[in-house]
């Protein structure tokens, strides 16, 4: 299962409470305070873990508590400080505070982290108030509250390449070709529910990886469908690859099926329309495709590259060519 958006409750350890505490000993008739400090709270801890794909592991707790220090004792002891709560998240997660709505922290690297709630101090044993005009303090102090804050964590898929069109574009296939991701592939809409990710090799030493963003339909920038849902993750992609199949099952015109995915890009962030974009024909092997891909290229004024995921044409030149594009972006980056 796939989740890329999570409601939590944090809560971090209270500290624990200072000692009241004199020394008694035999032979020792003023010993004097000696009552120790509590221990600090723990603090709740997000990490972002390469390796870590989803959210589902969070979803499954609503409420993650760290645990409490210990409080202080005699002989000037200090209370333990309470273990800190560590969740682990992907790289690419984003903390939204849920009751005021503004984002928090973006934990895209991995080993990035954040502390979500931050631990009680302990509170201060009457030792602590010893001075030469009170020898023999009654103080001592309560160890303060832990954080409390109620969390959105959002997944934002990480990747180099995003993969945009409308359904059936043949994205999936495209993907499973040249990776060894193994998305679901049939031949209807909406077969893909959630992003899948796969690392393609360029060569020995180079490669990078590709999300197959699921299809597209118009209306997606303003929610129509699953419009938000699918659009978040393009946002991180550094170059888009869009598909566009010549010969839609729904006779619908494979141009303006370009221009329609495009627009909603643009609708739902400007700055989309302004990333680096290869446009893609696939299924080369059905009749037509050759001119659906010309009627493309002279209307968008841009190079098409034509592929078929079944018989593996075009797959090396659209390697290469994101490969090539990759390189300038980071340059420029």
């Amino acid at each position: 299962m796939f989740v890329d958006r999570v409601k939590i409750e944090v809560l971090a350890g209270k500290g624990g409470d200072g000692c009241m505490s004199f020394r008694r000993e035999r032979y020792i008739p003023r010993g004097g305070p000696d009552g120790g400090d509590g221990g600090d709270g723990g603090h709740v801890i997000i990490i972002a873990e390469r390796g870590v794909d989803s959210l589902v592991g969070v979803s499954n707790r609503k409420q993650w508590k760290a645990d409490r220090g210990k409080h202080g004792s005699g002989q000037n002891k200090r209370g333990r400080s309470g273990e800190d709560r560590v969740i682990k998240v992907p790289p690419g997660t984003i903390i939204i505070d849920a009751e005021n709505d503004f984002v928090m922290k973006d934990l895209a690297e991995n080993g990035e982290q954040f502390i979500a709630a931050r631990g009680g101090k302990g509170g201060k044993g009457n030792a602590a108030f010893k001075s030469a005009t009170n020898q023999a303090p009654r103080q001592w102090t309560s160890g303060g509250e832990g954080e409390h804050r109620h969390l959105v964590l959002e997944l934002k898929v990480i990747a180099d390449v995003g993969l945009v069109g409308l359904p059936n574009a043949g994205k999936s296939t495209l993907l499973s070709r040249i990776s060894a991701a193994r998305p679901e592939i049939a031949n209807y809409p909406f077969t893909t529910k959630y992003p899948n990710l796969g690392r393609v090799q360029i060569d020995l030493d180079h490669s990078f990886v590709m999300a197959d963003i699921p299809g597209l339909i118009e209306g997606a920038h303003s929610g129509v469908g699953l419009g938000h849902d699918f659009l978040k993750h393009i946002e991180r992609a550094g170059i888009i690859v869009h598909l566009v199949e010549p010969v839609p099952m729904d006779q619908s015109d494979p141009v303006q099926n370009y221009k329609t995915i495009r627009n909603e890009l643009v609708q739902y962030r400007e700055t989309l329309g302004q990333r680096p974009e290869i446009v893609v024909v696939t299924k080369c092997e059905l009749p037509g495709a050759s001119e659906i891909a010309d009627q493309l290229r002279n209307e968008i004024g841009k190079d098409v590259i034509q592929i078929s995921a079944v018989t593996g044409a075009g797959l090396p030149v659209l390697i290469q060519t994101i490969a090539k594009h990759l390189s300038e972006f980071d340059a420029h980056e």
